[in-house]
């Protein structure tokens, strides 16, 4: 990129940056698949998303995070040796910065292109978890290692058939992590800044799920769904403050994340169905509010999701089934209010992320589209759609881009098996370098 192209591209971006919102862990600021950010454009100016700037990477599933001018994002070679990277780009020209590099051998996993877990990025320091529970937490700015840990060794995990795939979590002092170790550490929270253990908790296996933090009856609670059932746990210590079982699959297939708008919290399963779960105000408890499960991965009932996270709006629900079908649901009782392919053909384990953005939805395709749409219970109305990143094949053989976009500095950052992108979206978007 010529001199003359960054000095014009960083005078249109940095004033964003500065003030914008960051994309610091899984999920978004809050982990919720939300972005606040202002001065977005309405429409696309064509069918292909112009690209800022283009860095070269390897294979891997994990979600691009951006913090403090930086982007982050792992990935794997397999060959001459197999090894796991951990990366860091200047998130205004995608110039490299930092890069770590460990051996780690995959083995038995399936679906091998490669790490699964964004990196977190909290107060100066990124933790960046690998397929095989390799941690390492590493100075944000220079990528210097401050300390790592083999979790395998430590816990002895069971590791699923697709590997660690929840994201670390910063609670207060704590990182938190769903592993899956034996001798009660399914789940394990660590102090951030010395990585000294503070807790372990449950004898459960691991799903692929990230858990969440939420406040219940004045607590701190963290909600997590391992292959058995959905608990709290008091997350200072621990303890287990509820539980409601889940029926427990045959093959752990738990993707998506716990949701919760303060009064329920809702987990969906691409074989076992949809549980919703009631919230009590006073003490930290949880009752069945309704499940629901349809009769096969194709005749699904209520929502069977596999990567995608749904979200909660007041009475209704919206998410991506078992074969891409974008629904809403009533949230009260899981009954169907509407069902559309119009974003993605029937393909099982068909990807839509979705990330709202106050009245507007902005929903990324696993074939690499970039639609602004919104959301209501009367359907969807797509506002404007472009092709954003060619689909590639590691992360599925059919072609896909399954990994969640990282909305920042009025930009998305995406990523596929050989390159990371970012495209601007702000409503005054300079042309691509």
């Amino acid at each position: 990129m010529k001199l003359s192209r960054v000095l014009c591209l960083l005078s249109f971006s940095l004033p964003a940056l500065l003030v914008a919102d960051d994309w610091p862990q899984w999920r978004g600021p809050n982990g919720d698949d939300t972005w606040n950010e202002t001065g977005l454009i309405e429409r696309f100016a064509g069918p292909q998303l112009p690209v800022l700037w283009r860095a070269e990477i390897s294979s891997g599933y994990s979600e691009p995070t951006v913090a403090a001018g930086r982007v982050y994002v792992s990935d794997r070679v397999a060959k001459p040796t197999e090894v796991e990277r951990i990366h860091c780009f200047d998130a205004l020209t995608g110039a490299p910065l930092w890069q770590q590099v460990y051996d780690c051998a995959y083995g038995s996993i399936s679906f091998k292109a490669g790490p699964r877990a964004a990196i977190t990025v909290h107060d100066g320091r990124a933790y960046a978890l690998g397929t095989m529970g390799n941690l390492h937490c590493l100075d944000a700015a220079t990528g210097k290692i401050l300390w790592a840990k083999d979790l395998n060794a430590l816990y002895s995990l069971r590791i699923p058939v697709w590997g660690i795939c929840a994201a670390p979590l910063i609670e207060g002092p704590l990182l938190v992590l769903h592993v899956g170790g034996k001798d009660n550490a399914c789940i394990v929270a660590l102090d951030r800044v010395s990585g000294e253990e503070r807790w372990k908790a449950l004898p459960d296996r691991a799903s692929y799920s990230t858990p969440i933090v939420i406040t219940q009856a004045g607590k701190r609670v963290l909600v997590g769904w391992t292959a058995e059932r959905v608990v709290g746990l008091d997350v200072a210590s621990g303890q287990l403050l509820w539980e409601q079982a889940f029926p427990e699959p045959k093959r752990i297939i738990g993707v998506a994340d716990p949701i919760c708008d303060g009064k329920r919290v809702f987990v969906t399963d691409f074989w076992e169905g949809s549980l919703m779960l009631g919230l009590t105000p006073d003490q930290p408890a949880a009752k069945r509010l309704w499940y629901r499960k349809g009769q096969s991965e194709q005749q699904t009932d209520a929502l069977q999701s596999l990567v995608v996270t749904p979200f909660l709006d007041g009475d209704y629900l919206y998410g991506v089934d078992s074969y891409g079908e974008l629904r809403c649901l009533k949230a009260d009782t899981g009954d169907r209010v509407w069902e559309s392919l119009e974003l993605l053909p029937k393909e099982r384990w068909g990807v839509i992320h979705m990330v709202r953005n106050r009245d507007k939805v902005w929903m990324f395709t696993e074939r690499g589209e970039l639609a602004i749409t919104t959301l209501s219970p009367a359907g969807l109305q797509i506002l404007s759609r472009a092709q954003l990143i060619e689909p590639t094949k590691d992360q599925h053989p059919r072609g896909v881009v399954w990994t969640h976009p990282a909305f920042a500095n009025r930009s998305i950052y995406i990523r596929s098996d050989r390159e990371l992108v970012c495209a601007s979206l702000a409503a005054a978007a300079p042309k691509a370098p």
